[in-house]
């Protein structure tokens, strides 16, 4: 049952180790199907070491389908976020250094780089700390999230959601990018700040990346913003 979309999660999760997002069994991955099913690594695993039959196949309501393994040990807030944001279709957590460092000395994680707008949808929301494992974690994302695609979570890690595995990959990837450019930038001097008119052409400008989106039209394209 869903091969394909089992193997994608493991891929994924190697994928966030190669970048430095994850260590060992860190972080999970969930991934909603069509069917409404969930599917959510198993915990305390290794993504190398993983293969399809050690993925979890859970419903909403937290009843396992398919699967021999225990699934992960934030499946509580992965199942609020899948529940209360039906628009989501994959959810990434990881212990990324750099991002979560953000959380340490600022409320909100200001878009001050293009890529961030493009990636995350704007500004990226901080939570306030919440346990490990709670379903507050997910209770947070969906407060926080709004229409973007990452919340970092205060002293713990970040999450990301999109409409596809892809989308939420993308996110954290280049949330991680951004922090530490950021980070650079701050342990020199002052950072010099874009508009929220200029946040958002970045995030408008990203609608058109890609195949079969068309060309930038020409309003986002001002130094000014939109």
């Amino acid at each position: 049952m869903f091969e394909d979309e089992k193997l994608a999660c493991i891929k994924a999760g190697m994928q966030l180790d190669r970048y430095g997002l994850i260590s060992l069994a860190g972080g999970n991955i969930s991934m909603r199907m069509k069917s409404g099913e969930i599917l959510v690594t198993p915990s305390g695993m290794i993504y190398e070491d993983m293969v399809a039959d050690d993925m979890v196949v859970m419903a909403l309501d937290g009843e396992i389908i398919e699967g021999k393994r225990k699934p992960s040990s934030d499946t509580a807030a992965i199942l609020h976020i899948m529940r209360e944001r039906p628009d989501i279709n994959a959810v990434i957590h990881t212990h990324q250094p750099f991002a979560t460092a953000i959380s340490l000395i600022e409320d909100e994680f200001r878009a001050d780089l293009t890529t961030l707008g493009n990636s995350c949808g704007g500004n990226v929301p901080i939570a306030p700390y919440s346990s490990p494992g709670s379903e507050d974690m997910g209770k947070d994302t969906v407060k926080y999230l709004g229409e973007g695609h990452a919340v970092i979570l205060a002293h713990h890690g970040v999450m990301t959601c999109g409409n596809s595995l892809k989308q939420a990959l993308n996110a954290a990837v280049y949330l991680e990018e951004c922090a530490k450019g950021y980070l650079a930038a701050r342990a020199i001097g002052p950072i010099k700040h874009l508009t929220n008119a200029q946040i958002k052409q970045t995030v408008e400008i990203y609608k058109y990346v890609g195949q079969g989106h068309g060309n930038i039209p020409e309003e986002f394209l001002g130094r000014e913003g939109v």
